[in-house]
């Protein structure tokens, strides 16, 4: 079975061209292939699929096995990977997701992909909660965009401890299909700070719905503006809410890793 691994500021995942077909039991795929040790390595399995309704479809594992909605930098690769490979040649996609249908501009050097600009939908932004989590009550604002966020913003984002602190909103009563878990900091008005802890795979290094939640809760309430560049453990994310617009857009690049085959 061949595969490619591709990443998006270091968020990473294992594509399988799925037009023609895929293997059985996806999730057990997923868990197996994603393991850092025994298997590929990834944050997740990520699948080209036919959709009749837009150019591709897109489905995603995290690394748990669990199915997602929506994911900014793997449907960012799927754009370049279907592009790469000569699926494609337009310059403009429209790719069906778990999350709704997500139009993509490709952005090209050399006759390759090097960065993609992503309609990431309109965030839903709602109520601000208080939430207790780790003896502490911390402040919410969840967020959908096609996939469910929980945003906190804090002081030093650097200096918590995730991996104690993302299962507990994960898993939190208040969120029984789980949630992504967003620490930021707004570092000036067109500036966000942030780390992740994605449903399903853990910290990882970047995340672009969660980029993207994090600005529109900062942008509603008044703690940023709609235009700003996130920085993310794994690289910078270009994120413009115009005024006028209910779309939120992000640009940012991907890049293939390898190619191999997986025993079927």
């Amino acid at each position: 079975m061949r595969f490619t691994k591709m990443e998006g500021l270091g968020n990473d995942y294992i594509y399988l061209n799925g037009l023609d077909g895929l293997p059985e039991d996806l999730p057990a795929l997923a868990r197996r292939m994603s393991d850092r040790h025994f298997g590929v390595g990834a944050d997740g399995l990520i699948c080209i699929c036919p959709s009749d309704r837009a150019d591709f479809g897109m489905r995603i594992f995290n690394a748990d096995g669990s199915e997602g909605e929506m994911c900014g930098n793997g449907i960012r690769c799927l754009g370049k990977y279907v592009h790469d490979k000569g699926l494609s040649q337009k310059q403009t996609l429209t790719i069906d997701t778990g999350g709704g249908l997500r139009a993509l501009e490709l952005l090209t050097q050399g006759g390759l992909v090097k960065a993609v600009r992503v309609n990431m939908g309109r965030p839903q932004v709602g109520e601000v909660v208080e939430l207790t989590a780790g003896e502490r009550v911390w402040q919410v604002t969840p967020v959908s965009m096609g996939n469910p966020h929980a945003v906190l913003f804090v002081e030093r984002p650097e200096e918590l401890e995730l991996a104690r602190l993302g299962p507990l909103f994960e898993r939190h009563p208040a969120f029984p299909q789980g949630v992504n878990t967003e620490f930021v900091r707004c570092a000036a008005p067109d500036r966000l700070v942030m780390r992740v802890w994605e449903r399903g795979s853990g910290e990882t290094l970047a995340c672009g719905t969660g980029a993207c939640a994090a600005l529109a809760a900062g942008a509603v309430q008044g703690r940023c503006g709609r235009r700003a560049t996130v920085e993310l453990p794994g690289g910078l994310l270009e994120l413009d809410w115009p005024e006028d617009q209910a779309e939120m857009m992000m640009t940012g690049p991907a890049h293939t890793v390898f190619e191999g085959e997986y025993p079927a």
